[in-house]
């Protein structure tokens, strides 16, 4: 596709809604219009997608690939510009190897628990190719009083000991043998790939995520849906499950500003900003960077012709690389979380 030469702005995208059977609609609470009628159970929106078809716990997906919802980019997709403008729109960034953007975003809305379930370990996908690694963070927006998430198996228990209560597809065998820690809003959970898990009923996360969506389950809680016991027990980490290091928080603060780093790992890093009212500062990003903003809002202008876009809580937003003369206005307080990619992070210091 030929570069038309457009002034690059910030880009928001249609979100794509799924259905899924543990779902809720709670994201009508960040102010949007979900599909459907009120009983229709939305559990995830796609914020940022560039994923070709491929298998899931479901069976074969279409492509799923994020419309700009508006602009002089409107109805083309994050693939569209990729393919468009290259360096121009990724800087310092390279795609994956299929040329499709390096991360995917969403959130998660439960009601009920999602499956028990691990994605592809790099040995296990390395002799699938079908198959992608899936490493994923999840940062808490709300819980219910009592709600948990399930982080990985007990480091007492033996792959033997996990199959058979898989097997058994008892609730009450295979729930004890799992790491629960409780769902705190705020929180940034790290979950690589390997990392048996669950979200617990009654949470609301920001997900990010490699760009996979192969999902191997190991227990539904008794709701009958297909399970993958083999696949998943050849993915799953036993022994030690510390992900401390990669959620190592650190925080720098200024009188207008607070960034507090969540989880750093190979794929990608989150930060946490806080900006207050009335502020303005410079975007200098060499490399395209997503905001899941949380709250409040602001204005960014970019350029003599670029039309300045507004954004507020509730939003997703990909601010591409080297934006001419960007500038970010706090109308309110705000916070929203930032997500780079480490393998520009070398280049840059280099």
């Amino acid at each position: 596709m030929t570069d038309r030469g457009i002034s690059l702005y910030p880009l928001h995208f249609e979100p794509i809604y799924l259905d899924k059977i543990w779902g809720w609609r709670r994201l009508e609470q960040l102010g949007r219009q979900l599909p459907g009628p009120e009983t229709r159970p939305i559990g995830e929106a796609w914020e940022l997608a560039d994923l070709p078809g491929g298998s899931n716990a479901d069976g074969h997906a279409e492509d799923q690939r994020s419309i700009v919802r508006d602009g002089p980019f409107a109805g083309s997709t994050l693939h569209d510009l990729i393919d468009e403008m290259g360096e121009r729109f990724l800087g310092r960034l390279s795609p994956t190897d299929a040329g499709d953007f390096p991360l995917l975003v969403k959130y998660l809305d439960a009601r009920e628990p999602l499956s028990v379930q691990v994605h592809p370990s790099p040995i296990y996908a390395a002799s699938h190719p079908q198959c992608s690694v899936k490493s994923e963070a999840w940062y808490v927006i709300a819980a219910e009083p009592g709600s948990c998430i399930y982080k990985g198996v007990r480091e007492d228990v033996t792959p033997e000991q996990f199959r058979a209560a898989a097997e058994s597809e008892e609730t009450e065998k295979l729930e004890p043998l799992l790491r629960k820690v409780p769902a705190r809003v705020g929180d940034c959970h790290y979950l690589p790939s390997g990392l048996c898990h669950a979200l617990g009923g009654g949470v609301l996360v920001a997900e990010v995520q490699t760009p996979s969506d192969t999902t191997f389950r190991v227990h539904d809680w008794g709701r009958g849906r297909t399970t993958h016991l083999d696949d998943a027990m050849a993915c799953i980490r036993f022994g030690p499950q510390d992900v401390g290091e990669a959620e190592k928080r650190s925080h720098i603060a200024g009188m207008f500003t607070t960034v507090s780093r969540l989880v750093t790992c190979e794929h990608f890093r989150i930060e946490k900003v806080r900006m207050v009212e009335s502020y303005e500062h410079e975007i200098p990003y060499d490399q395209p960077t997503v905001w899941i903003v949380l709250e409040g809002g602001g204005t960014i202008t970019c350029g003599a012709n670029a039309t300045p876009v507004q954004f507020r809580g509730g939003e997703t937003m990909l601010v591409p690389a080297n934006l001419e003369d960007a500038r970010v206005a706090l109308h309110h307080d705000t916070v929203w979380l930032e997500i780079t990619f480490p393998h520009t992070w070398e280049t840059m210091i280099a």
